[in-house]
């Protein structure tokens, strides 16, 4: 995957988004990071075993039995 950043066009348009769309990003983000679970997260060590395996499980899903259960039903 190239996640390199394309060269810049001089002529090129530029999309001007309104200005109430940034406001309402910022107001998304402000939210995401007064959650519960967020806070929760921001409080916890980063060598206890409930940040390691809460927020990062070793089997990657946050229901390890729907993802198994949806690669199964893929692979039919």
């Amino acid at each position: 995957m190239d996640l390199s950043f394309s060269r810049f066009e001089h002529d090129a348009s530029v999309a001007i988004l309104p200005p109430d769309l940034a406001v309402m990003m910022v107001g998304i983000a402000a939210r995401q990071a007064a959650s519960p679970t967020a806070l929760f997260h921001s409080h916890l060590p980063e060598t206890t075993a409930a940040a390691v395996n809460l927020f990062a499980p070793l089997h990657g899903a946050f229901n390890a039995a729907m993802a198994a259960a949806l690669l199964r039903w893929k692979e039919i």
